[in-house]
């Protein structure tokens, strides 16, 4: 796992438009159509965190889901990890979104 310096973060961050930077954190807040749509993406991220070994916080709330990145094991730091969990997060959201859309017209 590489330890990201600034410049570095800012052009991973450039690649992810959903993604904001706190500190040594990044963060995405999906807001899903139902309830239960927020479970579902809850679920298939927590078995990709568990499958790469590199686990998000993840927060469950009125306003959608909060998904939160840093890399507890290097010290609570940016690595390349976070990065790589993000682009996937942004792939499963993809894929959920075009459920919702067809769930949205039923």
């Amino acid at each position: 796992m590489n330890v990201m310096s600034e410049r570095e973060i800012d052009e991973h961050l450039a690649g992810l438009p959903h993604w904001t930077r706190d500190g040594d954190t990044i963060t995405r807040l999906v807001t899903p159509i139902r309830y239960h749509a927020g479970v579902a993406l809850i679920v298939h991220v927590a078995d990709l965190s568990r499958l790469t070994h590199h686990h998000a916080d993840i927060n469950l709330s009125f306003d959608g889901v909060r998904f939160t990145l840093t890399t507890h094991d290097a010290g609570g730091v940016l690595t390349d990890a976070d990065f790589l969990l993000a682009e996937r997060i942004d792939q499963v959201v993809t894929g959920h979104s075009a459920a919702w859309d067809i769930a949205a017209l039923n």
